[in-house]
């Protein structure tokens, strides 16, 4: 997933100039702020009895669709637009989500019964927002 965001953000670098991939860029992480604070609702059919290829197969398969054309991989498209180096736009988002989800996976039980889902997501939101207006306003 990510190569293939960090490959559509090179792509994206031919066809426009840096000017305007910063603003693209700015605006979308402003975005994002905007988007983590509408919440996620899972429907009642959306839960399964049994997890057919076991937890780790269905995780993986689960993650891998979810995170398509997702906040990160639209993160990732215009991290490689700006910078010219998409392998390292790539292997920076790999290592930041595999960072962001392993505590989560192990303990993500524990920092849920002390942090509620909506600080998570207002926090989430603030950082959006400053790097946002850092991408329009700070030249690099």
């Amino acid at each position: 997933n990510h190569a293939l965001a960090g490959a559509a953000g090179a792509w994206i670098t031919t066809l426009i100039g840096p000017q305007v991939l910063r603003w693209v860029l700015g605006v979308s992480f402003i975005a994002m702020a905007v988007w983590m604070l509408i919440p996620d609702k899972l429907e009642d059919g959306d839960t399964a009895e049994g997890p057919r290829w076991g937890v780790f197969g269905t995780t993986l398969v689960a993650f891998f669709l979810a995170e398509m054309g997702d906040k990160t991989q639209i993160a990732t498209v215009m991290l490689a637009a700006q910078y010219s180096a998409w392998l390292w736009v790539v292997a920076g988002t790999t290592l930041g989500m595999m960072l962001a989800n392993a505590p989560v996976v192990w303990l993500g039980d524990r920092i849920t019964r002390r942090i509620p889902l909506r600080t998570v997501h207002m926090v989430s939101a603030a950082i959006f927002l400053v790097l946002g207006i850092l991408a329009v306003w700070v030249p690099v």
